[in-house]
């Protein structure tokens, strides 16, 4: 049985006999497994400035800088910015 992190043998996986749908599926496997590796690294990203906007707002709260909901605010509207793109 394969992982999920481990790339299968389309050959093995593709039940095809036309010569036109092998290829089709050999092309449809490079690009799930380039999507994955894309869309892998955007959430990491994502994880990242939410993490740093978060650390960043708490700080100020915590030395009075901001209030208490001017940051709950601030950071809704960032997670919502966020997740829109």
């Amino acid at each position: 049985m394969l992982s999920k992190h481990q790339v299968p043998n389309i050959e093995y996986l593709s039940m095809a006999n036309i010569k036109s749908q092998i290829k089709r599926n050999r092309q449809n496997e490079a690009r799930r497994v380039r999507n994955k590796s894309i869309n892998s690294s955007l959430k990491t990203s994502v994880k990242k400035v939410e993490a740093a906007a978060t650390a960043g707002e708490d700080t100020a709260v915590s030395k009075g800088v901001l209030h208490k909901k001017t940051a709950a605010r601030k950071k809704s509207r960032l997670a919502k910015r966020v997740s829109a793109s």
